[in-house]
């Protein structure tokens, strides 16, 4: 690449010299030669200009060019006059343990580079919707409001949505391989869901030896120990895995509602697809692996345990092995080779920007007690398991900006921690337009109506319930307020709408 810059600058600097001595011998040429010359210099300028601007983006012209000796779309890291605009407005639907708080701070970077509002919840719900509750509008803030983006964790409710959010909003959510997620949330959830509390020993293969021994579905935080995913998208976690036609269906509804099905295990090719959906450039989708574990928090699952996961999570196996294949499908279309140089390309950028934010090396995990900048240190579950985030160095590195600074922190900031951010933020954007908005008056004008999370009929309020969702649903640890009726969890046939006997307040 740099001998194509010096090449390059050379044959600018040649043109540039030419363009000069045009100038000089057009004052001594007819009209319509002066024209013609005028014509040829206007268009070695827009050479120049146009050869000026690859080279201030540097490698972005390497991207362009590869992409277009496979016959790709091109690939473009900056805005650019005639492109199709991107599309801004986004409902992810954030699933437990399958990479979504590293695709909600991708979400919550692009929100803040694009100036857009992003629904966050309201302050007796923490920083999530409520959940488990089924998602209802009265759980968003009302500073937040109407929004362009919403990805905190919820329980999907379709018709919900679909109210707040403008109406060509695109749906996306992300799937993991439910062997390797059950494992996680086992681990995670382990001093939360009374179903793996009570196993002797925290045993995994214990539990699977015979789940429905410790498995109640009508517990509070029941759907951490079956088809969580099915619950997440709003799906009946205890239908037997005999009601085929039930599962069927919901694939259906699923796909139907979802423009792009992700896969954690492919995430940057699912990246790639969104990048496509959505018309996003290149650095849109750059992003930093969050609230990992570390290699001794997590347990081997062998063949045997597998099968008997997928086994108990069966509904969550249909809904992975479909949307797995329907990714493939989609890539295919796309064309694997260009998916292929994108991933590279997408991998390449991440790099560069690392570099960049972490004093030319890659950024090591830390522990939390290892991570001095609070607002970096990720929530610890428990003290069984451990996880890691990332602490950032002070970077003197001249032509730094503050800017820049800013951007490297909250690429490795925390859910909890960014998530307040955000919300203090789109405060302060609402209060100074309610001030705009409201008429100067003889005396103060009255505080704005505050909404209240309704209460739920059947909640026990007499002692705090734990954490909502810890981690990555509630990494706060703050009690949540929203205890869900007993027996009502599991009983969803569509997407997110209920019986009349189970509707959430």
């Amino acid at each position: 690449m740099p001998g194509v810059i010096v090449l390059t600058m050379c044959r600018v600097s040649a043109r540039l010299h030419f363009t000069i001595r045009l100038a000089q011998l057009a004052q001594f040429k007819t009209v319509p030669e002066r024209e013609m010359s005028q014509r040829k210099i206007f268009l070695v300028l827009l050479f120049i200009s146009t050869v000026s601007l690859l080279l201030h983006h540097g490698g972005h012209l390497n991207w362009t060019m590869e992409a277009f000796h496979l016959g790709c779309p091109a690939i473009h890291s900056h805005p650019a006059p005639g492109l199709k605009p991107k599309h801004t407005n986004v409902a992810f639907l954030k699933t437990h343990k399958t990479a979504s708080s590293t695709m909600q701070n991708l979400l919550f970077r692009f929100a803040e580079r694009n100036n857009l509002t992003v629904a966050m919840p309201v302050q007796a719900c923490s920083h999530q919707f409520c959940y488990p509750r089924s998602f209802t509008s009265h759980f968003v803030h009302p500073h937040t409001i109407p929004p362009n983006i919403i990805t905190s964790h919820m329980r999907f409710n379709r018709a919900e949505l679909q109210r707040l959010m403008p109406n060509d909003t695109k749906y996306v959510t992300i799937l993991r391989e439910p062997s390797s997620m059950f494992e996680s949330l086992f681990s995670y959830y382990n001093q939360y869901c009374q179903s793996f509390k009570r196993v002797p020993n925290g045993s995994l293969e214990a539990f699977l030896d015979d789940p429905g021994h410790y498995y109640r579905p009508d517990e509070t935080f029941s759907m951490y120990a079956h088809n969580t995913l099915a619950f997440d998208l709003g799906g009946d976690k205890d239908r037997p895995e005999s009601d085929v036609a039930y599962a069927q269906s919901f694939l259906k509804e699923v796909e139907q509602v979802f423009s792009l099905v992700m896969i954690a295990e492919y995430f940057d090719e699912s990246l790639v697809l969104l990048r496509h959906l959505l018309n996003w450039d290149l650095d849109d989708i750059l992003y930093v692996k969050l609230n990992m574990r570390t290699t001794s928090s997590k347990r081997s699952v062998t063949p045997g345990l597998q099968s008997k996961i997928r086994a108990w999570n069966s509904l969550d196996a249909r809904l992975y092995d479909y949307f797995n294949a329907s990714l493939w499908s989609q890539l295919s279309d796309l064309g694997l080779d260009c998916v292929a140089r994108e991933v590279r390309l997408l991998q390449r950028a991440q790099e560069r920007l690392l570099r960049s934010c972490f004093g030319e090396r890659m950024p090591l995990v830390r522990s939390a007690a290892e991570i001095k900048n609070k607002e970096l240190r990720p929530w610890q579950p428990s003290g069984k398991v451990d996880i890691v985030g990332y602490d950032l160095p002070v970077n003197s590195s001249p032509g730094f900006s503050s800017q820049a600074q800013e951007l490297c922190l909250k690429l490795i900031m925390p859910e909890i921690q960014y998530s307040r951010v955000i919300l203090r933020s789109q405060s302060l954007r609402y209060r100074r337009g309610y001030q705009l908005r409201t008429p100067q008056l003889s005396h103060p004008p009255l505080q704005p109506i505050r909404t209240v999370l309704p209460r739920h009929p059947q909640v026990q309020r007499s002692q705090p319930p734990p954490p909502a969702a810890p981690g990555p649903a509630s990494e706060s640890g703050s009690p949540s307020t929203s205890k869900p009726v007993a027996g009502t969890q599991g009983r969803t046939t569509k997407l997110g709408l209920k019986s009349s006997q189970t509707q959430a307040s």
